[in-house]
């Protein structure tokens, strides 16, 4: 007699089916995906796909408007704007992710030892966050940047640190509300110590509201170091950055150079939307229940 044996789909194959749905249920969410992955690309190779050396100056096309040349136009000092947006790309979204990476990678533990022990822990994790979230954030970037000098990794960590109190209290309220559901008890009563409930069965669930906070903060991040690269006290020129790119636009704005700053304007709209418009996507792709 022939044994019957049942195949199961494998994880990964299941986890990407599951990714796909989400993306094609929605068309909104699928437009959000295809920016954030154009941004990624342009973000990898962009500064090898560039038609123009981006710190290149030549003044004999300065301030030249869009053309089959020069796609978005020259600046001042007739360096080739498209290229320098593509390759401020790389810069701008290394510093959101590695900003948002450090404080969802503290914040959340933070959070969730919080809420689930209480206790004097929790007033201390609290105050800190409320302490933070008391300054206006833009401001608190601006002194920490300032006090520590515009290099990349201070911006870094400054806006690490106006981020952090967002995902103390999204992980804080979820441990809080679920750390006496029944399903915590199960797992306690099945010999799980407190550690191993907090990460793997607080954690998973604490994702989905966290994901829309890290879409959100990309945003947010992109926007503060473009921010402070146009008040000064971000990236120094000649280095490609939209807020440099941006700032050295704007005071041709009024003769007549509209494009100097349009163009990074653009990019840096696109994307603060992009990862606006990703945090429903985020949500939905690690939320377990959707997996059901």
């Amino acid at each position: 007699m022939a044994a019957v044996t049942s195949t199961s789909p494998q994880p990964s194959s299941s986890t990407l089916g599951h990714v796909r749905h989400v993306l094609a249920e929605n068309p909104v969410t699928l437009l959000a995906a295809a920016m954030f992955a154009m941004f990624v690309v342009l973000a990898l190779i962009g500064p090898w796909i560039v038609p123009y050396d981006p710190l290149a100056s030549n003044a004999a096309v300065a301030l030249k408007p869009p053309s089959a040349a020069h796609w978005f136009g020259t600046d001042a000092l007739g360096r080739d704007i498209f290229s320098r947006v593509v390759v401020a790309t790389r810069l701008d979204l290394g510093i959101a992710v590695s900003a948002v990476a450090v404080s969802f990678l503290i914040g959340m533990p933070l959070g969730l030892a919080a809420g689930f022990f209480g206790g004097w822990w929790d007033r201390i994790v609290t105050r800190v966050s409320d302490t933070i979230m008391a300054f206006p954030l833009f401001v608190l970037a601006m002194g920490i940047v300032a006090a520590l000098g515009n290099t990349v990794g201070n911006i870094v960590l400054a806006t690490a640190i106006i981020n952090l109190p967002f995902y103390v209290r999204v992980a804080r309220a979820e441990a809080n509300v679920r750390r006496n559901a029944g399903w915590i008890e199960a797992a306690r009563l099945s010999g799980n110590g407190d550690l191993r409930i907090l990460a793997m069965h607080l954690f998973p669930n604490a994702l989905p509201p966290a994901m829309v906070q890290v879409s959100l903060n990309m945003g947010w991040a992109i926007l503060n170091a473009a921010g402070l690269s146009f008040i000064g006290l971000g990236v120094r020129p000649p280095d490609p950055e939209w807020g440099i790119l941006v700032a050295e636009g704007a005071q041709f704005i009024v003769s007549g150079e509209w494009w100097v700053a349009f163009f990074p304007g653009m990019a840096l709209m696109l994307a603060v939307f992009t990862f606006n418009l990703l945090g429903d996507a985020l949500r939905d792709i690690f939320d377990p229940r959707r997996r059901t």
